[in-house]
């Protein structure tokens, strides 16, 4: 049976998402502080993991960290405050997604079920089909790297996959809430503006690599494009 990872100091919340789970058809793992968390996770290799922020020992945040820098197991935050710095900060360090509390258990296992069906469906093309190079830019979505003349740039997991999104429909512009249904499947769940800090937060990190060839462009009122520059 699949593991879910479900790691919250608050025992009311894991014995309610614990039973949902079950209802589902997964095997729940419980876990009351970070340290702990990690632990589980490297020892049952669950297909998702429900983490709350604010744990004792480590934070959700840096154990969101460590998940990601070995492991593309979807991640959802859970917190009780839901300021959109907090959010950005989530989804920029690699989350799937990210839940307010106070939840309905039901919208959860939703999310878990949305942010599967996405993994499902990122690994069903042929390797030979993962990798666009345009210029000076090259992108590996098997191995999750982009480059930029040579140079491996350090983007987080959702970085890598806007810029395969877009970098695969040239010119195509994206509306802001075309991007949040197909990267966080977030629906009506979404908010625009963490689209836009996404976008913002990419581009300074591209930017430090010259490449006047191609660009990301903001269509005003609308949303954002793969532009590449005419000779």
């Amino acid at each position: 049976m699949q593991h879910i990872l479900i790691a919250d100091d608050n025992n009311d919340i894991t014995d309610i998402l614990s039973t949902y789970a079950q209802k589902e058809g997964y095997e729940p793992i419980v876990a009351a502080d970070g340290v702990e968390a990690l632990e589980l996770f490297q020892k049952y290799n669950p297909v998702a993991v429900l983490l709350d922020v604010m744990m004792p020992k480590e934070d959700g945040y840096e154990v969101c960290r460590k998940i990601r820098s070995k492991s593309n197991t979807p991640v959802i935050l859970i917190t009780a405050r839901g300021e959109d710095f907090e959010k950005i900060m989530g989804l920029d360090i690699g989350a799937d997604d990210y839940i307010v509390k106070p939840f309905s258990p039901s919208e959860v296992m939703a999310r878990v079920r949305a942010v599967l069906r996405r993994m499902s469906n990122s690994t069903q093309p042929q390797k030979s089909e993962n990798t666009i190079s345009i210029s000076n830019l090259e992108i590996n979505l098997d191995e999750y790297t982009l480059y930029i003349d040579n140079k491996k740039m350090s983007l987080t997991k959702k970085e890598i996959e806007t810029m395969w999104t877009l970098v695969s429909n040239p010119n195509k512009v994206f509306t802001r809430d075309n991007l949040l249904d197909s990267l966080w499947g977030f629906d009506y769940f979404g908010d625009s503006r963490t689209v836009d800090s996404h976008i913002k937060r990419l581009r300074a990190k591209l930017d430090k690599v010259e490449h006047s060839d191609w660009t990301i462009k903001t269509i005003w009122g609308v949303g954002y494009k793969f532009e590449i520059e005419e000779e």
